[in-house]
């Protein structure tokens, strides 16, 4: 595999939520994702990369492979500089939303990962950080 370092991307249309996932699949086949864990970090990174979008115009994303050996993976770090989420427990509980969606997103990005972190200040923004494993 070759060592790709860490990546960035500007997130600001629907155009870069595509770059977003095409980056993310690449970097999972080359990792050693079974096509399963592929399907699920591709998802929650499109489901981050979209609430960037809708919730704070936009963002960035950092792409890394991580690892070494067989215990390898790819962790994805999703940071803007929106509003911020004031009650992240309530935010991640499925069917609850601020905008017109199904309120699925963070709660499933997280389902969706091995590993999840959020950190959000109201006024100042989010950063979410997942992984997902081989």
């Amino acid at each position: 595999m070759s060592n790709p370092g860490t990546e960035a991307l500007q997130v600001r249309s629907s155009d870069d939520v595509v770059r977003v996932r095409q980056r993310v699949r690449a970097l999972a086949v080359d990792a050693g994702l079974s096509l399963v864990d592929q399907t699920k970090i591709v998802t929650a990174a499109s489901e981050l990369a979209r609430n960037m979008i809708d919730y704070a115009g936009g963002g960035k994303t950092v792409f890394e492979v991580v690892g070494s050996g067989t215990t390898r993976g790819v962790r994805l770090t999703f940071e803007d500089k929106g509003p911020g989420i004031p009650d992240i427990p309530l935010a991640l509980k499925d069917g609850y939303t601020t905008g017109n969606g199904l309120g699925l997103g963070l709660g499933g990005a997280k389902r969706l990962s091995s590993d999840f972190v959020i950190e959000s200040k109201v006024g100042l923004g989010t950063k979410i950080v997942i992984t997902r494993w081989k």
